[in-house]
């Protein structure tokens, strides 16, 4: 009986021990894996920009028609996305997040393999909707694998692939182009995407929803068609060839029917996104407080490059290495970002790290072809800094009062208002800068500048007033996870 009692307890003692070596992996390598898928996906949405005219004159077509291949992505974004949640809940986060990796890569081969503008818009249509699963399930993973003393570590890292991918795009993009062929800008998925499905089936858990919700296509066709409709507007807003009545048209129709949504899911059992979670506090103010600073912040990877190249006038690569800064900078944060949290609370971080934002952006207004390098390389990491603090922040902040049942919707609702606001930002940067410019020859370097550093102003006072909505935020917010209530 000894003997058997001893066994047993040595058998549970063992599996007690496996467990916790299994956990400790899992929380090890999970957040690796959501990165690294992470950074493809970032990495395409901008890395096929400086490749357009390479692409153009291998599939012999003018660089203009090749517009679709980079809207095509955004819109499948727009539309993956807010059907991920059911996906992720209806087959589970490992099937899902591994499909969309297999998806996204083999959309890569199609594109480095195309041989026309309709195969790539083709092969960037079906890319897209791989990327667009990857996010918010990624995250969702995450939320669900780290309790939320926690979160804001496994966040900070994760975070990181978001903020560095749009700005190495065009640097990698450019480089790749010039020293090999502009397909392999596709191909170097291939590696990324098989290391990411080694580490996916080894450690990502599978979280699933406990009773499984039927699907809202009503609310999918009118929600995805909104944002498709908007994004796509806003990623050609500013073309000639797009008259007043038909981007107004475009407008009416896009907000019609996301306010058709808004009706249709009022009192619907299982919406497509329950908007209901917006009654959360903490969520409702990093949502809105996110999507209100990346309109200052979501122009620079587009207007940096521009005051580099035409402003100093840079070549392209040393444009691209002056983008480096602010990833390093990014990668820095995480080091010291948990004990700031600690130590002010979000509420405090989040107004004071807002205005240094917006004090980072304006001071690029001052930068000319007098600056030192020095200088533009300092304000660069300074930049890199303060925007990953923020969005680390913001992300992590939504999710402090939400319920455990709750994250896969609260997951969807914060990657769709993030994309569109990534879109808002972009369009944003442009128009200001096109409203300074006038119709002034974009040749002219001095009148360029003079614009650039009259946009980089009106993107800082839109950044600082955006602060204001962090004003209602509460001292304690976000203590279950920053831990600040711990600090005497």
């Amino acid at each position: 009986m000894q003997g058997s009692a001893y066994a047993t307890c040595r058998l549970r003692w063992t599996n007690s021990c496996e467990e916790l070596l299994s956990q400790t992996a899992v929380k090890t390598y999970l957040p690796w894996v959501v990165a690294a898928a992470l950074f493809m996906e970032q990495l395409d949405a901008t890395i096929v920009n400086t490749a357009v005219p390479s692409i153009a004159a291998s599939l012999q077509v003018t660089p203009l028609s090749l517009k679709s291949v980079v809207s095509s992505y955004i819109l499948s974004l727009a539309v993956g996305i807010p059907v991920s949640g059911w996906m992720a809940d209806r087959f589970g986060t490992r099937r899902v997040f591994s499909s969309a990796i297999v998806v996204f890569t083999l959309a890569s081969v199609l594109c480095g393999l195309s041989t026309s503008p309709d195969m790539m818009i083709a092969a960037r249509l079906l890319q897209g909707f791989g990327g667009a699963m990857m996010m918010p399930v990624g995250r969702l993973t995450i939320i669900r694998t780290f309790p939320k003393a926690e979160l804001l570590g496994a966040m900070n890292f994760v975070i990181i692939p978001a903020l560095i991918g749009p700005l190495l795009g065009p640097t990698i993009g450019g480089l790749v182009v010039h020293l090999v062929s502009w397909r392999y800008i596709f191909f170097i998925n291939i590696p990324v995407g098989l290391v990411a499905l080694y580490l996916v089936f080894r450690y990502m858990p599978d979280y699933r929803a406990e009773k499984q919700r039927p699907l809202d296509v009503v609310g999918l066709v009118l929600f995805s068609t909104g944002t498709a409709l908007l994004s796509w507007l806003l990623e050609v807003f500013g073309e000639h060839t797009l008259s007043p009545v038909t981007a107004g048209a475009v407008l009416a129709t896009a907000l019609g029917l996301m306010a058709a949504y808004v009706w249709h899911s009022h009192d619907k059992e299982y919406p497509l996104l329950r908007l209901a979670l917006f009654r959360v506090r903490t969520f409702r103010i990093s949502i809105a407080g996110g999507f209100l600073t990346r309109l200052g912040l979501g122009g620079l990877p587009f207007l940096l490059p521009l005051l580099y190249q035409v402003g100093i006038g840079l070549p392209a690569w040393k444009s691209g290495l002056l983008m480096m800064p602010a990833a390093l900078a990014a990668m820095g944060m995480k080091l010291v970002s948990q004990r700031l949290l600690k130590r002010f609370g979000y509420r405090q971080i989040l107004i004071v790290n807002t205005v240094c934002i917006g004090m980072t952006i304006g001071l690029f207004s001052l930068v000319d072809a007098q600056t030192p390098l020095g200088l533009i390389v300092g304000l660069g990491l300074m930049q890199g800094f303060f925007n990953s603090m923020q969005f680390s922040s913001m992300n992590s902040l939504a999710y402090a009062d939400i319920e455990q049942n709750d994250s896969s919707m609260a997951s969807t609702i914060s990657s769709s208002f993030q994309q569109l606001s990534m879109s808002f930002g972009l369009a944003a940067g442009s128009l200001v800068t096109g409203w300074y410019l006038g119709n002034v020859a974009q040749t002219d370097r001095l009148l360029v500048t003079n614009a650039l550093h009259h946009a980089f102003i009106t993107l800082a006072v839109i950044t600082v007033i955006s602060s204001l909505t962090f004003w209602r935020l509460k001292r304690g917010d976000g203590e279950s996870i920053s831990g600040a209530g711990s600090v005497t």
